[in-house]
């Protein structure tokens, strides 16, 4: 091994420690509450009928992008092969159907592979492919555990206080329940497919950004993973400091959702605004989770947006349309509040920011727009929190002092991230001048 390698293996190594620790201090506190955790549900996947059989053939896609097409082929072949077996062993004895085991097995079957027969390169190589698509089913189970910890810990909301504010944008929660009510079942249906299956649209992105990595052998200094990853272990923490349930919980019961029963402040969502009045900390109960502050869905969807800019028109249209429909859903479902979403987007560039920077080298454009980025979020944090009254009674500097606060990180991280390109663009070589006879 190389010095130049060196400390990389040692800085993969110590992540991949640091990985396991956080997942088993998951299991520890999920267990406290007498329910499995993350590493037990993983498990469990192993034999029983997996929670979500898309997320874990996306993973197996993810992994293939190290492997040749014949192997991709053999790999898929495998995996349908022992779903089939599953489905029939499952269908005779009357359980619960679903697919992906075979995805499951395929992923670790790999893992086997490059540790008995890879060795060097390619051993490492495969294991990255291998990690990618473990982490992507890990963050899921991981994700789960965590919203259990926020509902146990956190016994009172802060509802009141974004509703409040969420006057000074015109309270769109209620406005887009309504309008997804007036689109009957069928809109309703697509929403909420787009709302579950964003890991799956994020695989499509990222499956393009790593088209070349089995021709070049290694992998993209950025991609959207690291950005999911990123946003999936920062966000959460948020929630503990800020935690919300949302307006479907919180103030009723809607045509989507179970809404917060008697723990809700009165059932006025979608069809009544709230009131105007001095918000305060609201119990509510041990299971819905605090998950609405900012909005990781809102996060995630716009990290979709944003990677799929430079790829060709149908992933940029996947993209908007994505995005798009993601916002329709949060709102049109009351889970989040406007306030939600455009603290998501700001969360959003400033993770790209800093996670471009990081893969390019850190310069002063970088720093700067990182700061501003998480200066803006703190501020954002702060009003929604101190200042909901104030928004709410001046609606009309309010709510675009938010827009503008937004559209200042999208400039900024626009403007920055054009520079980056200009400046990493190799300058075109002259063309030879022909010599005089």
């Amino acid at each position: 091994m190389t010095t130049t390698n060196k400390p990389r293996a040692t800085l993969w190594a110590a992540a991949g420690v640091a990985v396991l620790g956080f997942l088993i201090a998951l299991e520890i506190a999920a267990r406290h509450y007498g329910l499995p955790g993350p590493i037990t549900n993983q498990a469990r996947e192993v034999v029983f009928a997996p929670k979500s059989g898309p997320l874990l053939y996306a993973s197996m896609a993810l992994m293939m992008v190290v492997l040749t097409w014949r192997q991709r082929f053999i790999a898929a072949g495998v995996a349908i092969a022992i779903d089939i077996a599953f489905f029939l062993a499952r269908w005779a004895v009357d359980a619960q159907m679903m697919f992906g085991n075979g995805a499951l097995w395929v992923l670790l079957g790999c893992a086997v592979i490059a540790v008995t027969r890879r060795t060097g390169r390619e051993r490492a190589l495969l294991l990255k492919g291998v990690g990618l698509g473990l982490l992507l089913v890990t963050g899921r189970k991981t994700g789960d555990t965590w919203l259990l910890i926020t509902s146990k810990t956190r016994p009172t909301v802060l509802d009141q206080y974004v509703a409040t504010a969420d006057q000074a944008l015109g309270n769109p929660s209620w406005l887009v329940g309504r309008v997804v009510e007036a689109t009957g079942p069928i809109g309703a249906h697509v929403l909420d497919w787009v709302y579950i299956q964003l890991a799956v649209a994020a695989v499509v992105v990222t499956l393009y950004q790593l088209r070349n990595v089995a021709v070049e052998r290694r992998f993209p200094s950025h991609h959207l993973v690291r950005s999911f990853l990123v946003i999936g272990l920062v966000g959460p923490a948020i929630y503990m400091i800020f935690p919300v349930v949302g307006p479907v919980f919180a103030y009723g019961t809607g045509a989507f959702g179970t809404g917060g029963e008697h723990w809700a402040v009165a059932n006025l969502w979608p069809d009544t605004a709230p009131p105007i009045s001095t918000p305060h900390p609201m119990p509510f109960d041990e299971f819905t989770p605090r998950n609405c502050m900012p909005s990781l869905h809102t996060a995630w969807a716009t990290a979709i947006f944003v990677h799929s800019r430079k790829g060709p028109r149908t992933l940029r249209f996947f993209g908007a349309f994505w995005l798009i429909s993601t916002l329709g859903a949060t709102l049109g479902f009351g889970y989040h509040y406007g306030a939600d979403l455009i603290a998501g987007v700001v969360f959003t560039l400033t993770i790209e920011a800093a996670l471009r920077s990081l893969a390019r080298g850190w310069d002063r454009s970088g720093t700067r727009l990182v700061a501003h980025g998480a200066t803006v979020f703190a501020a954002l944090l702060v009003s929604y929190r101190y200042l909901p009254m104030r928004m709410a009674e001046h609606p009309w500097v309010a709510g675009p002092l938010l827009l503008l606060a937004m559209a200042s990180v999208i400039q900024g991280y626009v403007r920055t991230t054009n520079e980056w390109e200009r400046e990493d663009t190799p300058a075109p070589r002259p063309e030879p001048q022909p010599e005089m006879v």
